[in-house]
């Protein structure tokens, strides 16, 4: 997801001093700075590189967009909201904890449920299914579509836009 913003700012990953991968730039001139960021640390303990990289950048949390897989949305759908619980996503929790807020802008992307039985945490660390690696590149898309929206326009015309039935 992170590589798709970079490809559009036409930046780069580098390291940063703050565990993590970081590209800059702007979507067109004179357009907003955005920094897209990967932690290098495991998802479960990504708060830590997220708090230092907005005291590092001198950013509230209500700029944070922070792109995430989730279980209670169908794959292929994405929300967009700001503020709210962890739902049990730990990178999440770990974010909140680190930040001392839940205050910032959510892109949910949705994997759906582990069928039958299977574990929820098993789930969510296999391979996409064929069908699923098909439509992926598009849903990528899409969430760096959202990305772009919020920053030039607002939450609320991405949210108009991206919650809308196609």
């Amino acid at each position: 997801m992170t590589g798709e913003v970079a490809d559009r700012l036409t930046s780069n990953f580098k390291r940063h001093k703050t565990a993590a991968l970081v590209a800059e730039g702007r979507l067109s001139p004179g357009g907003p700075k955005l920094v897209s960021a990967k932690p290098t640390t495991f998802m479960n303990v990504s708060g830590s590189p997220v708090a230092a990289l907005l005291r590092f950048y001198s950013l509230p949390i209500t700029r944070l967009i922070v792109v995430h897989d989730d279980l209670d949305l169908p794959f292929d759908t994405l929300k967009i909201k700001v503020g709210g619980g962890h739902g049990g996503h730990n990178g999440l929790r770990d974010i909140i904890a680190a930040t001392g807020s839940n205050e910032f802008i959510r892109i949910r992307m949705g994997i759906g449920r582990p069928p039958g039985r299977q574990n929820a945490a098993d789930f969510v660390l296999h391979d996409f299914a064929t069908a699923e690696r098909s439509i992926l590149p598009n849903l990528i898309a899409d969430a760096a579509d959202a990305i772009e929206m919020i920053a030039s326009d607002g939450v609320v015309a991405a949210q108009q836009k991206f919650h809308s039935p196609s």
